[in-house]
């Protein structure tokens, strides 16, 4: 009841459903688009719908909103509610003037994929399921229809049509050209002897130095006599990584301190290098294996290259489209404030980067 009140109050909504005018109308109409009507009763359920769902995203409910937290957000959403449902009725009006539907067959298919996937054998496991979700048969194809249509508008009348040059490819790739550099990552093995714990204030026990210093000279003993290192790792290690005889790594190279840096510059892969001395006690480290750095070229690229270009100017280029849609419509405005909350969207998607879209559409209140 809240929903429907506050909205009823405001008087601007979101999403439509397409009515032909030839039907018998019994509600108030908020906007034609290119002759096709757009009511308020549904522009109210798409509006409560995408409120629910932004609310469901933060864990929230109407219930959770006091009236007028409830009509913030109910206007705050609107703008981009409307020009959603404008886009949606041009690009479905735009997919019939090239054919597109979806054919019995093909919802059937689609349905039986969709039952399969998530195990609903009887039909009444299926209707309960439709029911549980909001939706009849009717609503769930006229969702699929409409995905359906987008998608094919997008990969015939955009995405086909988007083009690469060399300058753009070699642009991104100079601007990351992280992106194609496989950075040096080294493997090692560690021995690590620590020193006795101090109390706060007060030297650590000189005989517990003693002997860790001593334990540190048997272990370096046992490596020059060629004992395996791994083993001397399981045995004499008092690091983590004792249990998985002193595996450390892959790491990558640049990640690691100066210190370490400066030893693994001085031995190759297989060799043992002289112990590091730190705060809690020595490191003994092997290099058990060495990936230098990598930089892929420009040309062993090119693919990887024109996909990463091609994403980043889709959502441009799909929006150019809409803008021309909206250009050529003939939209006759029934409610002010429906138009002002679509004008509103439109601005703000003008100003967003790669959303450069042509002129508003011609419209007449």
């Amino acid at each position: 009841m809240k929903m429907l009140r506050c909205l009823a109050g405001l008087g601007v909504l979101t999403v439509s459903v397409i009515v032909p005018l030839q039907a018998e109308i019994l509600e108030q109409i908020l906007v034609k688009v290119n002759g096709e009507i757009v009511t308020k009763t549904e522009m109210e359920r798409r509006t409560a719908a995408a409120l629910e769902e932004q609310l469901r995203n933060k864990s929230l409910s109407t219930a959770d909103l006091d009236d007028a937290a409830f009509k913030k957000a109910v206007a705050e959403i609107t703008p981009q509610v409307v020009l959603n449902t404008i886009d949606e009725l041009l690009l479905m009006q735009r997919g019939r003037e090239l054919g597109f539907k979806l054919t019995d067959e093909r919802f059937t298919e689609v349905v039986g994929n969709i039952r399969k996937e998530n195990k609903l054998e009887s039909d009444e496991e299926w209707k309960t399921a439709l029911k549980q979700s909001g939706l009849t048969i009717e609503t769930l194809r006229g969702q699929l229809e409409r995905q359906m249509i987008v998608q094919r508008l997008q990969q015939q009348e955009v995405y086909s049509r988007v083009s690469i040059s060399e300058e753009e490819a070699r642009e991104y790739y100079k601007a990351h050209s992280t992106e194609f550099t496989q950075e040096e990552m080294v493997t090692l093995r560690e021995v690590f002897v620590a020193l006795p714990k101090a109390e706060e204030g007060k030297p650590a026990d000189p005989k517990a130095v003693q002997a860790a210093q001593e334990k540190l000279e048997k272990v370096q003993a046992r490596l020059e006599a060629g004992e395996d290192f791994t083993k001397l790792a399981g045995e004499m290690s008092d690091a983590p990584s004792r249990a998985n005889a002193g595996l450390i790594g892959p790491l990558a190279a640049r990640e690691l301190s100066v210190n370490h840096q400066q030893l693994l510059a001085k031995i190759e892969p297989g060799q043992v290098g002289e112990p590091i001395e730190t705060n809690d006690g020595w490191q003994i480290i092997k290099l058990e294996s060495r990936t230098p750095q990598k930089v892929t070229s420009f040309d062993e690229a090119r693919e990887e290259i024109n996909q990463k270009v091609f994403e980043t100017k889709q959502g441009g280029e799909f929006q150019k489209y809409l803008g021309r849609l909206r250009r050529q419509a003939i939209i006759e405005w029934k409610n002010n404030e429906v138009k002002r909350a679509y004008e509103q969207a439109v601005a703000a998607a003008q100003k967003q980067p790669q959303q450069q879209e042509p002129q508003q559409s011609s419209t007449k209140s």
